[in-house]
């Protein structure tokens, strides 16, 4: 089945949403806001993806800066992190079957459902 990492306050997130509903497929809502992710979920989201840890980082966000932007931080820290502050998670995360995508732009989708 299709999954959505959603976060229902992202515009982006919404579209993703919006697109996999106007496919008429079958897919769930993970609202990671609120269902927390652990360190297991977050490793084999970044393996499905096929991208380092960071690079699922919002780093424009207001916490990175301030708390993570001047550090060093190893590929495990980065992924601490996300789970300690799952607003710094890109947004909208597609997974169907084995294969993953970043639904920005969310035409990206298409390429997986």
């Amino acid at each position: 089945m299709i999954e959505i990492y959603h976060n229902p306050r992202c515009s982006k997130s919404r579209e993703g949403l919006q697109l996999l509903e106007d496919s008429n497929k079958d897919f769930k809502i993970i609202k990671y806001l609120d269902e927390e992710l652990t360190k297991k979920d977050l490793k084999h989201i970044i393996s499905l993806l096929g991208i380092k840890p960071i690079e699922l980082v919002r780093t424009n966000e207001a916490i990175w800066k301030t708390k993570y932007k001047s550090k060093k931080l190893s590929d495990t820290q980065v992924i601490e992190a996300l789970v300690e502050n799952p607003r710094l998670i890109e947004r909208p995360i597609i997974i169907n079957g084995g294969k993953a995508v970043i639904g920005r732009p969310s035409a990206k989708i298409l390429d997986i459902i």
